[in-house]
């Protein structure tokens, strides 16, 4: 919540020159809401929906967070509700960068000695998973992908008990050993059974990657896979990787090694590289990638984790089936641990540019540079033209979901999202694939959606995602740890089975995004050492879709 927040009874004025409440309750009609004037509700309120607190005409703007996030369409009343009925999005311009940056003190101090433990490779970077990466550059290698899949995920240990073909073969094992009640079978003895087994214990996983890219697409688009790839095979969760290729497709191998030395000129870790029109067979092309894989996992098997500073991590930020408490809970309380990470020297990857329209300008000033903020503005317009010119825009961002939970424009959806990235200096601008360098806050153009988004993010070297939620999304990652976090705790108490930690003691007055943050940076840290799991790894929650840059929201 913004410092000047006030909470009146059931509702939630986020910043002094609001012109709207937030209802953290359902409210009814008639009622008197009183916050420094005596307002008398026209109408239902479903909480999370926000209604104005002074008449407004046609054009009038419509205040939250102090920013402009809409326009009345029509007069509305003092206690009106707020509906895609009565208001249109609205945004104000971005002018040039302050040269004064806001000034920012973050306590660290009981973080700056405090440690997890991760995997140190050899380029600097720390782990906080050890993957093998089997990866196709081209669709036409799904197939080959999948068969590589099957053929290393069951015999090594490596398949999720919660789905499905471990587990029927544990139950088969199980009524012939004549237990035969169902309450008799856990799937946690299947975990437990499988892991024992593991011919490689200090490897958590092999993941295998499929896209529907490569060839078919533009030049740009190639180059555009092979950086994200590249990124992911650099990743530090990444201890080495097995690369299938056609050989006759636009993203080239050459191009691949091109986007790996951008990264790392002395990449060395082990990539294998397998070209089925070279290789003759496809019986040839497997049994040769087996081999050699096999041999590279007996390698990084070598890996063990070993103290590492809290300025090892890069965090990438993220909101997802989001609801009208993120912004005032769940968000904040990211933006706490972003601003820590970031005074701790490590990285915050802030993402979802359709979501950042309204709060440019506010961005722009905490810009550390003149050309940090022209090369935000300068992506931010050419998203949106790309939009426009096929009958879209920023505008048409928010879901139905998030209308129907009270994010009613593109711009109050966007002054709540942008909350993950707390208050700190925004050091660098990338734009997708590139690959985060500097330390503290970095900016990332991607879209909205939440699993190009992470993708994105994780192949801009994210090594732990928190990823908030007002819905409920399922969504993972392949190789870096997704942390879901509720903004209610309704959503945590209906949907156990996916969200990690619950923000929902902010909504209820019981706590502040600051506390929690603590308690998050805590979780962060175990999930970081390998002592926790996500509740996306425990599904085997592995999304992964590369953004092909044309319009997605």
């Amino acid at each position: 919540m913004h410092s000047n927040s006030t909470i009146v009874g059931r509702t939630l004025r986020i910043h002094p020159e609001d012109n709207v409440l937030v209802a953290l309750a359902e409210l009814h009609q008639g009622e008197l809401i009183d916050d420094g004037r005596a307002v008398v509700l026209r109408s239902d309120i479903p909480a999370k929906h926000k209604f104005v607190t002074r008449d407004l005409v046609v054009d009038d703007p419509v205040v939250m967070y102090g920013t402009l996030v809409g326009r009345a369409t029509r007069a509305i009343a003092a206690g009106e509700v707020v509906t895609l009925a009565n208001v249109r999005h609205d945004s104000a311009p971005a002018r040039r960068r302050s040269q004064t940056l806001p000034k920012l003190e973050v306590d660290v101090s009981r973080w700056k000695a405090m440690t997890f433990f991760g995997y140190k490779r050899s380029d600097g970077q720390i782990g906080t998973r050890n993957y093998w990466l089997v990866l196709p550059l081209v669709f036409c290698e799904n197939r080959n992908i999948e068969a590589l899949r099957q053929a290393f995920i069951e015999e090594l240990g490596y398949a999720s008990p919660s789905s499905y073909r471990a587990t029927v073969a544990e139950l088969v094992r199980q009524l012939r050993a004549g237990r035969t009640k169902e309450s008799e079978i856990h799937t946690h003895e299947v975990r437990e059974k499988l892991e024992r087994n593991r011919p490689f214990p200090n490897v958590d996983g092999i993941k295998f990657l499929t896209h529907q890219g490569g060839c078919g697409g533009t030049r740009d688009d190639a180059r555009s896979l092979c950086g994200l790839l590249a990124g992911y095979i650099h990743h530090p969760n990444v201890a080495g990787a097995t690369v299938l290729s056609l050989g006759c497709q636009h993203a080239q191998v050459a191009l691949l090694r091109e986007e790996l030395e951008k990264r790392d000129q002395s990449l060395s870790k082990p990539v294998l590289i397998f070209d089925q029109q070279r290789a003759g067979t496809e019986a040839k092309l497997m049994s040769d990638a087996i081999r050699e894989t096999f041999s590279g996992l007996v390698e990084v098997d070598n890996a063990r984790r070993t103290p590492a500073p809290l300025s090892a991590l890069t965090v990438g930020l993220k909101c997802g089936g989001s609801d009208g408490f993120s912004g005032i809970s769940a968000n904040p309380t990211v933006g706490h641990v972003a601003d820590k990470i970031a005074a701790l020297g490590g990285k915050a990857i802030l993402s979802e540019f359709p979501e950042l329209c309204g709060v440019e300008q506010e961005l722009v000033d905490r810009c550390v540079s003149d050309e940090a903020a022209s090369r935000f503005l300068s992506l931010m317009e050419a998203y949106q033209s790309r939009a426009q010119s096929v009958g879209s825009g920023f505008d048409m961002n928010p879901s139905p979901g998030n209308i129907r939970d009270g994010l009613v424009t593109d711009a109050m959806k966007s002054a709540g999202a942008a909350k993950k990235g707390g208050r700190s200096p925004i050091n660098d601008v990338l734009d997708f694939p590139e690959y985060a360098v500097v330390p503290g806050l970095n900016l990332l153009c991607t879209p909205g959606n939440d699993v190009e988004s992470v993708t994105a993010q994780v192949g801009s070297g994210a090594n732990i995602v928190l990823f908030t939620t007002g819905l409920g999304t399922p969504t993972g990652n392949p190789i870096a740890p997704v942390v879901k976090i509720a903004s209610n705790s309704a959503l945590t108490e209906r949907m156990p089975d996916i969200i990690d930690f619950d923000c929902g003691p902010i909504i209820s007055g019981e706590a502040n995004p600051e506390s929690l943050s603590e308690e998050l940076l805590e979780m962060m840290l175990r999930v970081g050492s390998g002592e926790l799991k996500t509740k996306a790894e425990l599904l085997g929650q592995d999304d992964f879709i590369p953004w092909k840059r044309g319009v997605s929201l």
